[in-house]
């Protein structure tokens, strides 16, 4: 099973463009990258997309490192 490392969620902006959410794992964090300037604007479906896109980078994260928490605390 590979390894996934980015996901993009479908999104609009408020003028009704349509734009994406991306999430990836940097080393041990997750980043989110939302339209720049913009606001995301998320069908209730693509709610459920970005959810599981952040619970997988959350598991590659613990996976890669260990299962540790990591806190900036």
């Amino acid at each position: 099973m590979a390894v996934r490392d980015e996901w993009a969620i479908s999104c609009r902006d408020l003028a009704g463009r349509r734009r994406e959410l991306t999430v990836f794992v940097s080393s041990d964090r997750v980043v989110l990258i939302a339209p720049p300037g913009e606001a995301a604007v998320l069908a209730p479906l693509d709610v459920g997309r970005l959810r599981a896109a952040l619970r997988d980078a959350v598991v590659q994260v613990a996976a890669t490192h260990g299962g540790r928490a990591i806190d900036d605390g």
